[in-house]
């Protein structure tokens, strides 16, 4: 049975899907105003494992990720490159769509952007109104009354004394508690705006999210994920306006991924370790990104450094020289690595030990060849790229993977040799070992291995890959 760890109780519970055999999940996407960065990566990655392996499972999955594409950063960035909001906002919305496939992330069933829901926004707004939830300030915002909601904060452990000591306000916020916040903007000089029953404005960012979720999903679904730095305020203050609204649970599930450090740093642009994927992919192959993320456990940090990333370019190098020269069976009749690996998935979607399963299934597989068992070695090589499907990973041609390499798209411009003339050598140094010339196969070997190429001799010929 599936275990999920649920950020509201604490604790790894079973996933139980209101309608049986169908599981309904929300994820909060990006504020499209800049280029995907390797945390956004994360998130979309992990997520997208969980709805691959949910769907493996047997389990219908709708799926739902929003785009934010009405934010005060958008507004700032369209007013500082001098373009249209819609022009900003559609040219990053196509980037990160570009980036996704290059990713392997898989488009969600919807997409909802916020500027397409301002009516359920404002009609979601209106009944917090209505119910005493909300109220209008001296200024024309409409702001949530934090505390007329029982539970605010609990997720997170925050207390609301403790936030009030904290809390900064401006004298003129009008503001009937420091920590009431934004449902609707009114309407600045210049700024795109919507009308209302307060007035012309535009939604508060936490709104959005839960309008689009029970417009799509219904008021009470089974998943809601995100980033583990929207627990609070954002996922806090979506359970206040939304229970709040509808008179429901809301979410059974809560799911939240851990930050990103790069070299035990936290990702920051202010520390200058903030990569983009559009930075980081011209010299990291997608795979190796998503083998990255999953070698680390959802819900912990993740270090991203050049010593991590060389370690799962290394395990997705074994897993592809395990399926080289193995043609898949069209049905794998092993399931024992397939059972290995779905115990482990089942324990709130534990990848490293996914990953340690396909690890092994490599490893029988590699000696089951050696021993020219070729239906097993099939069935093996079946099960291991099912498997690998899953998390999104073993889906190249194994030859024409070991034989890329990061350094491998400059080879020509860098004066590395070509694959013709490793191919041409090769045959050269394989005449020279037939007419037992060791000195001259042994001359051409350490010349491929100055070039960045290792050899591996079989019954069937040699092979080559870059190191």
């Amino acid at each position: 049975m599936l275990r999920i760890h649920n950020s509201m109780s604490g604790e790894k519970e079973p996933l139980r899907e209101l309608e049986p055999g169908h599981v309904r999940m929300y994820v909060c996407g990006i504020t499209v105003y800049d280029f995907l960065h390797v945390g956004h990566a994360r998130s979309m990655t992990v997520f997208d494992v969980v709805r691959r392996y949910l769907r493996w499972s047997g389990y219908r999955v709708t799926f739902v990720r929003n785009i934010t594409d009405i934010d005060d950063k958008i507004i700032a960035r369209a007013a500082e490159n001098g373009e249209p909001m819609e022009a900003l906002t559609e040219r990053f919305i196509r980037a990160m769509d570009e980036d996704c496939v290059a990713l392997g992330i898989e488009k969600p069933d919807h997409e909802p952007r916020a500027t397409q829901y301002v009516d359920q926004i404002v009609a979601m707004i209106a009944t917090l109104v209505e119910k005493g939830y909300a109220y209008v300030a001296p200024d024309g915002d409409v702001l949530y009354a934090v505390a007329k909601f029982e539970g605010y904060g609990r997720m997170s452990g925050k207390k609301l004394a403790d936030l009030r000591a904290g809390a900064r306000v401006e004298v003129d916020e009008g503001k009937r508690d420091p920590l009431d916040f934004v449902l609707w903007k009114a309407a600045k000089p210049g700024e795109p705006a919507w009308p209302s029953p307060w007035g012309a404005g535009r939604p508060g960012w936490h709104i959005e999210c839960s309008a689009m979720s029970v417009a799509l999903l219904g008021d009470h679904f089974d998943i809601h994920g995100g980033g583990m730095d929207l627990k609070f305020p954002h996922h806090e203050n979506e359970i206040a306006q939304t229970c709040a609204a509808c008179g429901s649970k809301f979410v059974n599930t809560w799911m939240h991924n851990g930050f990103v450090n790069v070299d035990s740093e936290k990702m920051s642009k202010s520390l200058g370790n903030f990569f983009t994927v559009r930075e980081v992919l011209p010299r990291l192959r997608p795979e190796v990104m998503r083998t990255f993320v999953l070698a680390s456990h959802y819900r912990g940090p993740i270090n991203y450094s050049e010593d991590n990333l060389h370690q799962a370019d290394a395990l997705l190098e074994r897993l592809y020289v395990a399926l080289r020269d193995v043609p898949p069976a069209a049905v794998g009749a092993t399931r024992t690595w397939t059972e290995r690996f779905r115990e482990a998935m089942d324990d709130d979607f534990n990848t490293p030990e996914a990953l340690a399963v396909l690890a092994g299934l490599a490893r029988e597989l590699n000696t089951v060849k050696s021993a020219g068992e070729v239906l097993r070695a099939s069935e093996l090589a079946a099960e291991l790229k099912a498997l690998g499907a899953v998390l999104g990973i073993l889906q190249e041609d194994p030859s024409a993977w070991l034989r890329s390499s990061r350094e491998g798209a400059a080879q020509e411009t860098e004066g590395r040799l070509t694959e013709a003339e490793i191919e041409t050598l090769i045959v050269a140094r394989t005449e020279a070992r037939k007419a037992r010339n060791f000195a001259e196969s042994d001359r051409i070997r350490d010349l491929l291995v100055e070039g960045g190429v290792l050899l591996e001799d079989s019954a069937k010929g040699t092979t080559w890959r870059w190191r």
